[in-house]
């Protein structure tokens, strides 16, 4: 008889949040990661915890916002179980407005918060006012005051913390026991590509700069397709960039790129000290949603991966769907996160 129900390759935060969802339920669970605890792109610097626009809804959308919108509770959880602080706030965020027809939209959009989000979040057009603002040709910003932050490293280390804390294991090697959920990230999906024979995802190279700017209660900022993330350390990540081709891991020019342009967005940047360079492989689905379910080729085994962009953002709600489906035998998935969206 095995002594573990579920055994979980990968402590990212899709592997964590779903040991944690499987231990509450009262599984006995073992996290195995040979590289150590947020080693991949969930080591990462930036945060960003922003929803999708409130238009065109979609399930999608929806389940976005109900983990958005849950997130401070679950993360308080997180944090009381560790004894140690994740980097969590609901901080906002603030958009410049290139021109007439961004502020029309943006208020269009504000229409349909009110619908989507309810009375608990805002979307709204305000004025550009202060240091802390990014440039706006129309003087205008997007506010919202749903997006959150989350401190990568400091998340996933409280995580597993936590689970520990209720009995889990997190080791570095070990066999398969009981029940095994394949949360390997990008090598996950290329490996999975390989056993199908075709292309089911691919890892996509972020790169990423944390300044030494203390900037702790201000919201984040996004422009030119850059997120400026004020931690609660007295620092500021900048990111990210998103490389589909590339020939190696590690830090290089296009970095300086982003610095560059962030520098120039948000004037307020410009003599801060930059004290990390990170590069990471994020996973990206072959549908660029995220992809949970039973393996395709062994059995009683699952995936989950494709957090891309969104896995901090997906993932607490995630790990819940994982447990329903690995436990209880009960599919929750969402439509298009599927295994199959991506085959």
């Amino acid at each position: 008889m095995a002594i573990v129900d579920v055994t979980i390759r990968g402590a990212g935060v899709f592997g964590l949040t779903a040991a944690l969802a499987c231990v509450q339920r009262g599984a006995k669970v073992r996290v195995v990661d040979p590289f150590g605890v947020g080693a991949g792109s969930s080591g990462g610097l930036v945060g960003a915890l922003a929803p999708h626009v409130p238009e065109n809804w979609n399930p999608k959308k929806a389940f976005q916002f109900s983990v958005l919108s849950t997130a401070d509770q679950y993360w308080s959880r997180v944090a009381m179980l560790a004894g140690q602080d994740v980097g969590y706030a609901r901080t906002g965020r603030l958009q410049p407005l290139a021109d007439d027809r961004a502020v029309d939209l943006a208020r269009a959009r504000a229409a349909g918060a009110a619908q989507f989000w309810g009375d608990q979040f805002d979307w709204r057009v305000v004025d550009a006012q202060g240091d802390w603002v990014p440039l706006s040709p129309t003087g205008l910003l997007v506010h919202d005051t749903l997006t959150a932050r989350i401190h990568p490293r400091k998340a996933t280390a409280a995580l597993a913390k936590a689970v520990t804390a209720l009995g889990a294991e997190v080791v570095d090697e070990a066999a398969d026991e009981g029940a095994v959920i394949w949360a390997t990230g990008a090598k996950g999906l290329l490996d999975l590509s390989s056993e199908l024979k075709r292309a089911v995802g691919n890892g996509v190279k972020g790169q990423a700069a944390l300044l030494a700017f203390d900037a702790r209660d201000k919201p984040q900022l996004f422009a030119d397709g850059l997120h400026i993330v004020p931690h609660a350390d007295g620092t500021v990540a900048i990111g990210s960039t998103s490389e589909r081709l590339f020939s190696h891991e590690k830090v290089d020019d296009q970095l300086e790129d982003v610095i560059d342009r962030a520098r120039a967005a948000f004037p307020v940047l410009r003599s801060a000290k930059i004290i990390e360079r990170w590069a990471g492989i994020r996973p990206r689905a072959k549908s660029r949603a995220p992809m949970l379910g039973k393996h395709p080729l062994k059995e009683g085994h699952f995936v989950m991966n494709g957090g891309f962009k969104i896995g901090f953002g997906m993932a607490p709600k995630l790990g819940e769907v994982m447990a329903d489906l690995v436990l209880d035998g009960v599919n929750t998935i969402p439509d298009g996160f599927e295994v199959e969206a991506s085959l």
